[in-house]
């Protein structure tokens, strides 16, 4: 199982719609995929019709018990989200009391890691989406995964967001935790505006080596595919903003080929 962590320590930047969108695309290869919503806001769980406010089994179950998470403890808590190969655990709004809990307690930086491993043998690809803040959450999916894509929109503001991620995986790097490879999605790009042009232009200055080739457009398809329920690709196949999805999802795919079949090859973290 290959599993890519969507975050940013910014809020409005697209990470839920890159979650479904890369999932469904995957999908749609016959990969099995399973998404994971570690956002007690839970928007990648209402996108498949779950209500996080009463779902009964989700992610916070798993760190409730993480001291039971057999392969079918873990299987239990899975839902299907209503479209082939396409499974989701589910957030829940109890997430947010999770700092507060994890106080004293301890072992709770590897609870996802160890869920990912008890059904590691039933997908392929595992997306974890992520709240915009450094906490208990974040930490467990950047140890879980193997890839992180960090979707910043085109605009000054979220340039700050991307500066306290990478800090963090700085931070993560130095202290032997992790060195963790990223990928930076420039999206929201609206080609109208100087803001939009020049933020991109920074974003490819600052990071060439991690940042995506492409980017991904403004498309109010996305909504609307949220609103329905379904992955964009779904939706609407041809719109522009699952067109670069597309893309994204291929450029993924053979950048983790190639360094799998040379593993000396890193993209450094700064």
């Amino acid at each position: 199982m290959i599993v890519w962590t969507v975050a940013n320590q910014k809020g409005g930047v697209g990470k839920t719609t890159t979650s479904a969108a890369l999932a469904g695309l995957a999908a749609e290869q016959g990969r099995r995929v399973l998404l994971i919503d570690l956002d007690p806001h839970g928007s990648l769980t209402s996108y498949f019709g779950q209500n996080p406010d009463t779902v009964k089994l989700s992610a916070f179950t798993l760190f409730a018990e993480r001291g039971k998470l057999s392969r079918d403890f873990v299987k239990s808590v899975i839902i299907n989200s209503g479209h082939q190969k396409l499974d989701l655990i589910p957030s829940a709004t109890a997430l947010a009391t999770l700092e507060r809990r994890a106080v004293g307690q301890g072992a709770l930086g590897l609870v996802i890691g160890e869920v990912l491993s008890a059904v590691s043998d039933d997908y392929d690809l595992a997306i974890i989406d992520t709240p915009p803040l450094l906490g208990v959450l974040m930490i467990n999916a950047l140890a879980a995964c193997h890839e992180l894509i960090i979707p910043v929109q085109t605009e000054y503001l979220a340039l700050k967001g991307l500066e306290r991620m990478v800090n963090t995986l700085n931070m993560m790097a130095k202290s032997n935790q992790k060195q963790v490879s990223y990928c930076i999605v420039p999206a929201m790009f609206d080609r109208r505006t100087q803001a939009s042009v020049s933020t991109l232009r920074t974003i490819r200055h600052d990071y060439p080596l991690q940042t995506w080739p492409g980017k991904v457009p403004i498309d109010t398809k996305f909504r609307d595919a949220s609103k329905a329920g379904v992955p964009p690709h779904l939706f609407e196949p041809q719109s522009r903003g699952v067109e670069a999805y597309r893309s994204l999802y291929k450029w993924l795919v053979r950048s983790k080929s190639n360094k799998s079949a040379n593993t000396s090859q890193k993209v450094g973290v700064g």
